[in-house]
């Protein structure tokens, strides 16, 4: 059995076509969304909305929540990271203040938290008594499906708020994720922000190993150093090897980081039963697997940003972590100088690891209020 080590944190390769198809797929959420801010009513006074429901999206039904203090705030759209690690048990600890401002959607994607509980693709709830037959056997999450999902997910969000335009936040696979997603319907975007950014996989995990390899040798972490010279430079055909290397980096990060509030990490009560439980731990496993591949072929393998194009329709605000040693900063850095659009900000995350910290969350809405908010006035 082969576990993910995410539990504790938490192209223009598709043809135009494709979308077109994807987008007459969603009609019937769209149609049967309705708006929860009509424009016709007189009354001026603030409609707050909080919303938890699934919703048809790429065929199938996805969980989908919506929660705001003002409907009439702009939408930001988180995208999750994993890809099997939803935000939404966590959401009112974590993006709670942020409602003030905005309205918040997100969204567990195909494979992950309550959408996979509510489209299971084995019939034993335990992941940990799934067989390897059993995993190999499963469907594959491809970049193209979920990116056709996300697009959909994004023009619910606007109808079902009456709005034109979301706002994408995503971090770590959320961020390569999210940059498909503006990459292929910009107009339905007012701006990119992105957190711990994925742009190649090679590219990013040979910086990994290679920098994490110097601070072990440095530090005489002999453990460490065996595991890394015993797997040798990515790319990697051992399902395993991802998840060794993330659980290093977490050791070396937690050194220079500042942790989260450990309250962030208690689920809402709908999140807290044993079934909700195992659905989130299953589509945990079973997103990581395809994430990774049984043999480096899995999603991550495919992700090549160079390969999209360095020119971007929408603005686009990347936030970096000091101390991130799975998209480090070398190689996001790098990415953001090739970038051609119309508005382009790099910031600096200081004590911030791969993983979501106070410093993280603070420096997002405050960039939101800042700096995005004004560009949403000038798009809408």
């Amino acid at each position: 059995m082969i576990h993910s080590f995410f539990a504790t944190s938490v192209r223009r390769f598709i043809a135009p076509f494709a979308f077109l198809l994807a987008s007459l797929a969603g009609t019937d959420a769209l149609a049967a969304s309705g708006s929860l801010c009509p424009t016709d009513t007189k009354d001026s006074a603030p409609r707050s909305i909080r919303e938890e429901k699934f919703v048809r999206i790429g065929g199938i039904e996805q969980w989908v929540t919506i929660s705001g203090t003002n409907c009439a705030n702009p939408i930001v759209l988180i995208v999750h990271g994993g890809p099997g690690n939803p935000m939404t048990p966590y959401s009112d600890a974590i993006y709670g203040s942020w409602t003030k401002q905005f309205t918040i959607v997100q969204w567990d994607q195909r494979g992950a938290g309550r959408t996979y509980g509510r489209n299971r693709l084995l019939p034993e709830p335990d992941s940990r008594k799934w067989t390897p037959e059993q995993l190999e056997a499963l469907p594959p999450l491809t970049i193209a499906q979920l990116t056709q999902d996300g697009v959909e997910v994004a023009s619910y969000s606007a109808a079902r708020l009456g709005q034109r335009k979301v706002i994408l936040v995503g971090g770590s696979w959320g961020s390569a994720l999210g940059v498909h997603m503006v990459k292929v319907r910009p107009e339905l975007f007012h701006a990119y922000m992105g957190t711990g950014q994925i742009v190649h996989y090679t590219e990013n995990e040979r910086s990994t190993y290679e920098t994490l390899l110097v601070m072990a040798r440095a530090a005489t972490d002999t453990k460490t150093v065996a595991m890394l010279e015993s797997l040798g430079a990515p790319p990697w055909k051992n399902p395993r090897a991802f998840g060794m290397v993330r659980k290093a980096t977490r050791v070396y990060e937690a050194k220079t980081s500042t942790p989260p509030p450990k309250s962030w990490w208690t689920p809402a009560d709908l999140y807290s039963t044993r079934e909700a439980e195992l659905d989130y731990e299953a589509g945990e496993e079973y997103s990581f697997l395809q994430f990774v591949g049984f043999k480096g072929d899995g999603m991550l393998s495919t992700i090549d940003l160079h390969k999209l194009g360095a020119n971007f329709d929408v603005p686009v605000f990347l936030l970096q972590g000091t101390e991130d040693l799975v998209t480090t900063p070398a190689v996001a850095k790098r990415y953001f100088d090739s970038i051609v659009g119309p508005v382009k900000e790099f910031i600096w995350l200081p004590h911030t690891g791969h993983d979501p910290n106070a410093t993280m969350l603070d420096t997002q809405l405050r960039t939101l209020a800042t700096r995005v908010v004004p560009i949403t006035k000038q798009t809408e």
